[in-house]
């Protein structure tokens, strides 16, 4: 197996250090909660989402995500990756979503705000 940092960057976003509230909960609505993208790892395509609440790969998810401009992102994703919390320093729990719709508005401010984010 070949190491994280060997492998390169196989990302198809460009992705920014930013911390969002946003508000998720399953396409069934059985659940809500608030949580917080975690850093570096926010782009149009989609986030990693730190949380204990943790959702199955599969699992659609409907995601609000609130921008420092005060814009609210609307957008459905698919979790495509899950961390449990193994106890390694800097490693959250959380999981990483796929956004599968979100609107060309919606792209483009997260695509201004990732730019924004990777110039400063």
């Amino acid at each position: 197996m070949t190491a994280p940092a060997e492998r390169g960057n196989l990302r198809k976003h460009a992705r920014s250090a930013v911390e969002l509230p946003v508000v998720v909960s399953d396409a069934e609505n059985r659940v809500e909660g608030s949580i917080t993208f975690d850093t570096q790892d926010v782009s149009v395509g989609g986030a990693f989402i730190r949380s204990d609440l943790l959702f199955e790969i599969g699992e659609e998810l409907q995601l609000a995500i609130n921008l420092p401009s005060g814009r609210a992102v609307r957008a459905v994703g698919k979790v495509v990756r899950v961390s449990r919390d193994t106890g390694d320093e800097g490693a959250a729990p959380g999981m990483g979503v796929q956004f599968s719709r979100l609107s060309d508005g919606d792209r483009e401010a997260i695509q201004a705000l990732v730019t924004r984010g990777s110039d400063g």
